[in-house]
């Protein structure tokens, strides 16, 4: 699958969801994803909210594995990014 087909599916299947980041890597891919639905959430439901929304890919073996999922709300996100531009 392509990085922009995998984007499209999430951010149409999570509310109010921006994926930043789509790294193919063969049939293994790694998600960066800002989403307030991720709220309140521990990191294993995070993580299964997303890895939902690909099980038809991994039922056809278009996807093998999720190597990585980075998840954050949109403060953490934005928390995140005012981090790494005071280093």
């Amino acid at each position: 699958m392509q990085a922009e087909q995998i984007k499209a599916l999430i951010e149409s299947q999570i509310p109010d969801c921006d994926v930043k980041s789509v790294d193919v890597m063969g049939d293994h891919i790694g998600l960066v994803i800002v989403s307030p639905a991720f709220a309140g959430l521990t990191p294993v439901k995070k993580q299964q909210l997303v890895l939902s929304t690909l099980s038809a890919q991994f039922a056809d073996r278009s996807i093998h594995a999720v190597d990585y999922i980075k998840s954050f709300t949109p403060e953490q996100w934005q928390q995140q990014q005012q981090q790494q531009q005071q280093q």
